[in-house]
């Protein structure tokens, strides 16, 4: 033990001593560099310049200031690396320090919504114990054989209210379109029946090439949005429709708090054991209950941020298999559920369409590319002029109908090959200009509108003016226009070029509309 201890004490104290050693060194080095060095520079300096002639003396003063400027370079560069390096670590504590707090507000606003939904939990738990909760019979529910404001017993003991008086009512009394002969009408006399039923019966006034850009926009997509200035008839168009089908449309507004699903479908109340069924998820419900169109209207659709409460319904109808086109609502199915939620989904009826209305101004959100390229729309920033048209009653045709004659228009008036050209050539175009592209679900798209939109009465030319300046133009709103006026003015060459003089208005109007970006 006494020899382990002599021995420890004495490597102690040699790394002691090298430790010592060391650091006495380090700034005796400093101190040799420095200082005494520099002094045996000047010694040196001066045991040689009493022998300098002229152009000694000018060697040593261009000599001296080239060292100077070295010794200042290499200082300078020093004291910007050290900087840089602060100025690094300080942005990255900030931006710790902000991802922190970004973390800290996510969890304050789900604290929120936790919160928000126990007061409705409680809300409504208290009105069933008060004896003063009463199940609304929106959506057209079934009052026969009860009083007014009363529910059946099979929707007292379903968890979906709503949705069970939807299921009793049309099992009373099924929606079945019967069509006459009468009612066989092809796609341009449906479009002048319209906007003749429209401006008789409801002093609505639509042009025909409005109504054409609509009807082919349902054969496109699910989704149509309608933008523009207030008051130009954007809810009245799809409500008007809705008349016209003989099934009122369904319009939901659209509240700036809308933040994910639950405030478009409703949710689960675990205190009630109930399905808080929303007025949205009513509409679709009941449209897979009928037979003919389905119009539910978004109002102020960008109230709130689209792709936050209508997610779900943006990425299932992306999927090719309609029969894929399904919303989970409930995680354990009972055999009390409505008829057609099975196993807790339910299948998006395919005659239903979701029309948005959306205000671009201060209040709102902007749409953004994924919404836009998922749907139509359409632009109404102009009243049509009255006119006086014949009285006109609605129409009586199912989703079947209407449906085939979308396939058929798309049989009979497929794009021709000296379009599809003149679309390769105009993305190759975009693509070398303005490094845009656009992929396979707008040429689907354009594959869709125009052979309806033909159908309806337009040409072909119109159809894709309208198609690459509502999908594809809408794009360049977010490239650096300024740098891009001589391409943009190429640009409306190629349109004149390639698909003729006096084509393409809708293009060249965007094109100039874009062009005052500039």
């Amino acid at each position: 033990m006494a020899n382990f201890a002599t021995y420890y004490v004495e490597f102690l104290w040699n790394w002691l001593q090298n430790v010592w050693y060391f650091i006495s060194q380090f700034f005796y080095n400093i101190y040799k560099l420095l200082i005494e060095d520099a002094i045996g520079y000047c010694v040196n300096l001066g045991e040689h310049v009493s022998g300098f002639d002229v152009w000694g003396w000018i060697c040593l003063i261009i000599v001296s200031a080239a060292n100077i400027a070295l010794l200042f370079f290499i200082c300078y560069r020093l004291v910007q690396l050290i900087r840089r390096y602060f100025v690094f670590r300080a942005r990255e504590v900030d931006k710790d320090m902000l991802l922190e707090e970004v973390a800290r507000l996510k969890e304050q606003a789900d604290e929120l919504v936790k919160e928000k939904s126990k007061i409705f939990a409680l809300k409504l738990g208290q009105d069933i114990r008060g004896g003063e909760y009463q199940p609304s019979l929106e959506a057209g529910a079934s009052t026969e054989g009860t009083e007014e404001g009363a529910v059946s017993a099979a929707a007292s003991a379903s968890r979906f209210t709503k949705l069970i008086n939807l299921d009793e009512k049309y099992e009373a009394d099924p929606n079945i379109i019967y069509m006459q002969d009468e009612d066989m009408l092809t796609l341009p006399q449906i479009v002048t029946r319209f906007v003749n039923f429209a401006a008789s019966q409801m002093k609505l006034y639509y042009t025909e090439e409005t109504i054409r850009r609509y009807v082919a926009g349902l054969a496109t997509s699910k989704i149509i949005i309608l933008e523009g200035i207030s008051g130009t008839g954007k809810t009245s168009l799809p409500y008007a429709m809705g008349k016209f089908f003989k099934n009122n449309a369904s319009i939901v507004s659209v509240q700036p708090s809308w933040r994910d699903r639950a405030e478009l479908l409703g949710y689960y109340n675990e205190f009630t054991k109930k399905f808080n069924e929303s007025d949205f998820l009513a509409a679709v419900y009941e449209a897979s209950l009928r037979e003919d169109p389905n119009f539910i209207v978004l109002d102020e659709m960008n109230l709130a941020r689209i792709e936050y409460y209508f997610a779900d319904f943006l990425s299932i109808m992306e999927m090719p298999d309609v029969a894929e086109w399904k919303i989970d609502l409930i995680a354990s199915p009972q055999p009390t559920d409505p008829k057609n939620i099975v196993y807790g989904k339910f299948l998006v009826p395919q005659n239903v369409w979701f029309i948005g209305t959306a205000n671009n101004d201060d209040s709102t959100f902007s749409i953004t590319d994924k919404v836009y390229d998922r749907a139509v729309t359409l632009e109404l920033n102009e009243k049509a002029d009255y006119f006086d048209a014949p009285l006109t009653e609605s129409y009586t045709c199912s989703y079947g109908y209407l449906e085939g004659l979308f396939d058929k228009a798309k049989q009979d008036y497929a794009l021709s090959g000296r379009t599809l050209e003149l679309i390769k050539e105009f993305d190759l175009f975009i693509r070398e200009k303005f490094k845009v592209s656009f992929g396979n679900r707008i040429l689907k798209q354009l594959s869709q509108f125009v052979p309806v939109y033909m159908a309806c009465g337009g040409s072909e030319v119109d159809g894709v003016d309208f198609i690459i300046a509502s999908k594809i133009l809408r794009k360049f709103r977010s490239l650096n226009l300024p740098f891009l006026t001589k391409e943009l003015d190429e640009l409306n060459i190629f349109f004149t070029d390639k698909f003729g003089s006096g084509n393409m208005k809708y293009c060249h109007e965007y094109v100039a509309e874009l062009q005052k970006l500039t």
